[in-house]
């Protein structure tokens, strides 16, 4: 799209039309006033009221404020601060707005957070089988192994007694391995009655990672879990449907079309993505290819969209009214075809910003034509600025924890670059007059300048949410950007009505990434970039603004100074002669990150959770990239799923690391007892498998767990995957005087583990756990924290702490997630009562060993 019509999809403006043959787009927001045949009278400028500015700025800074608490105030502190700030709005002091901007979003998003937080799930009700009814209100996202889908509870019995469950729950329908049947047709708003087994809403957490928990507070979810099948379990049984949830049953079933009618599933998928907003249906490899050539934003739903489609709408509904003014003169006299081309465009926003699912892109854009069309219409015009701040209050004030919410700074970041960069400059007198040529090429300048305005504005955003930036996004978004705006989109949408137009839909995505795969497979197409700190990450994205503005040359160089820290930012590593251990939090399963001053060493790559998503894509290489490391060696303990299922994303990762595991093909590629190597004053050493375990046969895949020594002085590591007793004994009475400051505990803290011979042997300082929240295994072992407590020895485990961290230089003090990040939504498990004994010590994580 050209600048100018870009700048009108930012602040969701749409051209009101004359009401004559000949008619103009108005600019939405610039200064100009509109070029009408018979032109409308508008104040030259209306700004908005400076004490209305100060208090939505402050509504949003108070959001931002609440958002950062680590545990919740009192519900009467929030109940005052609301009330406080209504007194302050109803007296009107000069002084006070900003003031009642900030209570108030304080006030009521904490006082939301309190509601939510009163209908969570009751810790009794955990892994109980619970008769619930109600109906589906979401799309049932498909995948390999199931369904998942959102179910608004009618009511629920435990054991025939009635109890009180979250209004909204995340289900699974989950087939067993070797279950061949389809799951059921789930659709919006029919009412089931099934028996589900609930858990408290909880993720991993791990720096600069993907906030689940976060994420399912703002869907309103207050606890996960699966439909018990089975022949134990009560049977679903579909009781009908309900008129509830139309707007979702009609997406499902638009998606549903879409998928039968359109033979490439990939390609299907991304019309579905268009077409209602379902991005959930795009193939893991297409999102991969997308986001590495900068050009996902295109592929959802967003403000460019949805803006056509209304300015599309506009010229219609401008069309049919004057049509109908020709029958009934005194309709166009008493409202000009102006004006309800431009409620009937809004209307139809709203309208397609309703059936692609309401993301923020869709909120913005929509309030932005609401508010753009009420003063056009009232005859008044507000500052870009203005309108800009009031959607984004507005936004806020409908979803706070949109907040944080990556695509909530692109979709307004966006549309501050874009009316910074070409504050509504009017057309040129004469410009309509120009050969086609001529008004092509124009157009094509606007498209590539505005393409690179964008890509240079937003790349330090982008790489403070995602640690990347696409070298060739510039030349692929010039590329996508008008082919899905003009091309896929419009066809997705009119499909709809004529379905044979997905194929040329199709047609149109396949030829897309035809173009853009060459681009990807580029060897330097991405630069990945550590995660910055927030001072040198505001500051980069202040620069990337200033370098697109209409400034002096001076002034717009200064941005580069802004911008370099983030650049040239590395982040600090252990000293030499020190390492660092993290335990990553993926989990069920086992991944750890061992650092010292110049070297990295990947140990196990943690699960894989179905054919389509595994810990090494999801979380380990995010985290690696976050920290800016590039392993030197990965080595994988044993073929588990749980150690080796993220092995695959590793190796295409990092392809000239040194592998280690216990089943390589390749005998060289084996862990072997006695193999050693020294990075940078610490010392590895592999103590098992040896040759004489490799040699039997029908040896447990447990049993041949490389085990991996770390030693920087009188500090050691041992890090034992899931080693069981009889080789734990072994190694331990090989080594009768070692002393260990860090044990990853054996097997995940399993029973048939953690031997009193290991434990009396080695003495670890510290104890970390990897295991699963409410994992089906019960790791880790009550009578092992037994063990542990008795011992008066420190322990940790993932579901409460999150990533460990644990360094040789401070041997006394582990960093946990959890407690270093903590925000109230997360979920907090309390530690288990400590087994009583001798040596019996309260050691919370960070506290100092007696």
């Amino acid at each position: 799209m050209t600048l100018a019509r870009r700048r009108e999809a930012a602040a969701g403006a749409i051209g009101l039309v004359a009401d004559g043959p000949a008619h103009v787009p108005a600019q939405a927001c610039g200064p100009h006033a509109l070029r009408h045949r018979r032109p409308v009278p508008l104040q030259s400028l209306t700004p908005i009221p400076w004490r209305a500015g100060w208090c939505l700025a402050a509504g949003v800074a108070g959001t931002a404020l609440q958002l950062q608490q680590a545990a919740l105030w009192p519900l009467p502190v929030y109940q005052s601060l609301v009330l406080c700030g209504l007194l302050a709005l109803w007296l009107r002091p000069r002084a006070a707005w900003a003031f009642a901007g900030l209570a108030l979003a304080v006030g009521c998003t904490g006082w939301r957070a309190h509601a939510f937080q009163a209908d969570g799930l009751d810790a009794a009700l955990e892994g109980r089988d619970i008769a619930v009814v109600g109906r589906v209100a979401s799309l049932p996202q498909a995948g390999a192994t199931g369904l998942r889908f959102v179910f608004v509870v009618e009511r629920a019995a435990l054991a025939g007694a009635q109890v009180r469950l979250p209004p909204r729950l995340l289900l699974g329908w989950y087939r067993a391995a070797n279950d061949e049947t389809e799951p059921p047709d789930l659709r919006a708003g029919d009412r089931w009655a099934l028996e589900v087994r609930l858990k408290r809403p909880h993720g991993d957490a791990n720096p600069s990672g993907f906030d689940r928990e976060r994420w399912l507070w703002e869907q309103g979810i207050g606890a996960t879990g699966s439909v018990r099948l089975g022949p134990r379990a009560a049977p679903p049984r579909r009781l009908g449907t309900t008129p509830w949830h139309p707007v979702d049953r009609a997406r499902q079933a638009i998606a549903q079309a879409i998928a039968q009618r359109v033979g490439d599933p990939r390609s299907a998928g991304v019309i579905a993505a268009l077409a209602v907003g379902d991005q959930a249906a795009i193939d893991r490899a297409d999102w991969a290819l997308y986001r590495d050539t900068a050009t996902a934003h295109a592929m959802a739903i967003s403000g460019a969209h949805v803006t056509l489609f209304a300015w599309l709408a506009t010229v219609l509904i401008a069309a049919l009214w004057r049509g109908i003014g020709r029958w009934w003169p005194a309709l166009p006299m008493r409202w000009p075809a102006s004006h309800a081309a431009a409620v009937g465009g809004v209307l139809a926003a709203a309208a397609y910003a309703l059936l692609a699912g309401g993301d923020v892109p869709a909120q913005r854009t929509v309030l932005m034509l609401a508010l753009v069309v009420g003063l056009r219409v009232t005859v008044r015009q507000w500052p870009w600025p203005a309108v800009w701040l009031f959607a984004m209050a507005a936004v806020l004030v409908l979803d706070p924890w949109a907040l944080l919410d990556a695509g909530f700074w692109l979709s307004f970041l966006a549309v501050a670059l874009l009316f910074a960069a070409d504050p509504g400059r009017p057309s040129p007198a004469g410009a309509r007059s120009l050969p086609l040529w001529h008004r092509g090429g124009r157009a094509a300048a606007r498209l590539w300048r505005e393409q690179w305005l964008m890509t240079l504005g937003l790349a330090p955003l982008g790489l403070l949410l995602f640690g990347q930036f696409s070298l060739v996004g510039l030349l692929a978004n010039l590329v996508a950007v008008p082919w899905v705006g003009f091309v896929v989109t419009p066809l997705a949408l009119l499909g709809v009505l004529l379905h044979p137009l997905w194929s040329l839909a199709a047609w149109a995505v396949e030829l897309l990434n035809a173009l853009l795969q060459p681009m990807a497979a580029w060897p330097w197409a991405v630069v990945h970039r550590p995660a910055v700190p927030f001072s040198a990450a505001l500051a980069a994205v202040a620069g990337g603004a200033l370098l697109v503005m209409r400034l002096p040359a001076v002034m717009r160089l200064a941005g580069l100074l802004l911008m370099a820290p983030a650049w040239l930012y590395e982040p600090p590593r252990p000293p030499p002669g020190v390492f660092e251990v993290l335990a990553i939090d993926v989990g069920q399963g086992s991944a750890v990150l061992v650092r010292t001053a110049r070297h990295a060493l990947v140990y196990d790559s943690g699960p894989r959770w179905s054919p389509e998503a595994d810990a090494g894509e999801r979380t380990v290489l995010p985290l690696l990239r976050a920290l800016g490391v590039q392993p030197d060696r990965v080595v994988i303990s044993h073929r588990d799923s749980d150690h080796a299922g993220g092995a695959d994303a590793l190796r295409r990762a990092f392809p000239g690391a040194v592998w280690r595991s216990s089943f390589d093909d390749d005998p060289a590629s084996r862990c072997r007892a006695g193999e050693r190597w020294h990075w940078d004053g610490v010392d590895f050493e592999l103590l098992h498998p040896d040759d004489a375990t490799y040699a039997r046969v029908g040896v447990p895949t447990n049993a041949l767990s490389c085990v991996l020594r770390i030693a920087a002085g009188a500090q050691v590591a041992w890090l034992t995957g899931d080693v069981p007793a009889a080789q734990e004994t072994r190694l331990a009475l090989a080594r009768p005087q070692e002393r260990v400051a860090l044990l990853l505990a054996p097997h995940h803290g399993s029973a048939s583990s953690s031997s009193p011979v290991l434990l009396n042997t080695l003495r670890p300082r510290w104890v970390v756990v990897q295991a699963g929240y409410r994992n089906r295994y019960g790791h880790p072992a009550p009578a092992v924290l037994a063990r542990y407590d008795a011992r008066g020895l420190a322990w940790v485990d993932t579901p409460r702490c999150g990533a460990a961290t644990w360094r040789s230089d401070e041997p006394e003090a582990m960093r946990c997630e959890r407690e270093q990040a903590a925000r109230y939504w997360q979920h907090r498990e309390p530690r288990p009562p400590m087994a009583a004994g001798p040596e019996l010590a309260i050691l919370l994580p960070g506290a100092q060993q007696p």
